[in-house]
C-alpha cells in the first residue's frame, strides 16, 4: 500500500533580476518538496524569461498581489533590491510566511537583528541566501582545516576580485546609502560570512575602502584585515578594478597551506542556463586542472575540490519547513557579519583599528 507524497511547498520569489532568475528559480524549481508559484516582476523581458524557463510559474506585477493572496504561499523569497529587503521581509514576516532574504539582509546590524527578533517571537523561519558557504572551493578548505591536515591554521587569505573598469547603469552603483550599492556589501557579504563560518568571532576589523574607477560613486575596491577571537588572521580582498586576480582562497597552517586560483563554476553554469540534476551528473564538479594545492613549498601537491553544492541551501530550507529544523543559513550569522562591515566602514573613514564588543 504506497502512501501519497506531501504536496510541495508552494514558494513565491520577489525579483528576477541576476539573483532571482539565475540562483533563486533554478535552485528552488530543481529541489524536491518547493514548488516556484510565483515571481513577482513587472519587467515585460523578464516575465517572457520567465514564461520561457518556468512555464508553470504565474508572474505578479508588485509584492503587494503576492501578499494578498499570502494563504497560497508556504515560502516567501526577496531577491529583489537591497534598499527593499527590510520592509518586504518583514511584510513577509507579518503575513505569517517564511521569509529567506538575499544577502545582504539589511543595511544595518541593527535592522537586521530587529528581523531575527521579530521572526523568533512568530516562530518564523527566516534565513539568508549566503550561498558562497557551498562554493566547492571553501567546501575544501572548510574540510581540510576541520581535519587537521594545516595544522594549526593562523592566516586566511580570500578574494573576490573581477574586472569592470567602467560602472554599469543600475542600483548598485547609486551613492545613496539607501540602496546598499557598492562591493563590500555585495561581495563583501559572502567573503566575511565564509571568514566567520570558518573561524569564528572576531575581536578587531582593520579596512581600506576606496572609490577607483572613473565616474564610479561608490566603493569599488576594499581590503578587510579581521583578528578572530581563536588568534586566526583573516585577510580578505574585494575589487571591481583587479585585472590580474589572486587566489581565490590561501589557508596557512603550522604544517600545510592550501592554495586554491579560480571561481566556483556553479554560478557560470546558471548563468549558461545549466541546472542541478541535469543530464551530466557532474555538478558543481571543478576542473581537475583548476585544483588547489596542498603542502608546502616544494611538497604540494593538488588536491580535488569538494564539489560545490548550492542545491544544499534550498534543500536545507525544505527540511526546515517540513521539520522545523534550523534553516541552514541562522539570520543571526547576518548579523554578526553585518556587525564586521559596519566596523569596517569605521575603520575606513577613521584610518584605525576598531574593537568589537
Amino acid at each position: 500500500m504506497s502512501s501519497t507524497p506531501p504536496a510541495p511547498f508552494r514558494v513565491g520569489l520577489i525579483g528576477y533580476g541576476l539573483a532571482g532568475s539565475a540562483f533563486h528559480a533554478p535552485l528552488i524549481a530543481t529541489t524536491p518538496g518547493l514548488q516556484l508559484d510565483a515571481v513577482v516582476t513587472a519587467n515585460p523581458d523578464r516575465r517572457a524569461q520567465l514564461h520561457r524557463d518556468h512555464p508553470g510559474a504565474r508572474a505578479l506585477d508588485t509584492p503587494e498581489q503576492l501578499f494578498e493572496d499570502a494563504d497560497r504561499f508556504d515560502l516567501v523569497v526577496i531577491a529583489s533590491p537591497n534598499r527593499t529587503h527590510v520592509p518586504l521581509a518583514r511584510t513577509a514576516l507579518l503575513a505569517g510566511l517564511a521569509t529567506v532574504v538575499d544577502k545582504p539582509l539589511a543595511a544595518t546590524s541593527a535592522e537586521a537583528r530587529d528581523l531575527c527578533e521579530f521572526a523568533e517571537k512568530s516562530g518564523l523561519l527566516l534565513s539568508v541566501f549566503q550561498n558562497r558557504r557551498w562554493d566547492g572551493d571553501f567546501l575544501t578548505a572548510r574540510r581540510l582545516v576541520a581535519e587537521g591536515r594545516l595544522g594549526r591554521v593562523h592566516r586566511f587569505e580570500s578574494r573576490f576580485e573581477r574586472f569592470r573598469p567602467k560602472p554599469k547603469p543600475g542600483w548598485r552603483e547609486l551613492a545613496d546609502p539607501a540602496e546598499v550599492g557598492g562591493t563590500l556589501y555585495d561581495l563583501g557579504s559572502h567573503l566575511v560570512d565564509q571568514a566567520l563560518t570558518l573561524f569564528g568571532p572576531v575581536e578587531t576589523v582593520y579596512a581600506e575602502i576606496d572609490v577607483r574607477r572613473d565616474g564610479a560613486v561608490v566603493d569599488d575596491d576594499a581590503f578587510l584585515a579581521l583578528t578572530h577571537t581563536g588568534g586566526v588572521r583573516s585577510q580578505l580582498w574585494t575589487s571591481a578594478l583587479a585585472p590580474l586576480a589572486g587566489p581565490r582562497l590561501r589557508v596557512l597552517g603550522d604544517s600545510a597551506g592550501y592554495v586554491k586560483f579560480g571561481m566556483d563554476p556553479q554560478e557560470a553554469a546558471l548563468r549558461a542556463g545549466r541546472r542541478p540534476g541535469g543530464p551530466d551528473h557532474h555538478w558543481g564538479d571543478d576542473d581537475p586542472a583548476a585544483y588547489g594545492l596542498l603542502g608546502s613549498d616544494g611538497d604540494a601537491e593538488p588536491v580535488p575540490t569538494d564539489p560545490g553544492d548550492y542545491p544544499a541551501y534550498y534543500a536545507g530550507i525544505a527540511a526546515s519547513l517540513a521539520d522545523r529544523t534550523p534553516p541552514p543559513v541562522d539570520p543571526r550569522d547576518a548579523v554578526a557579519t553585518l556587525t564586521v562591515l559596519e566596523a569596517a566602514r569605521a575603520s575606513a573613514a577613521t584610518a584605525s583599528v576598531v574593537r568589537l564588543p
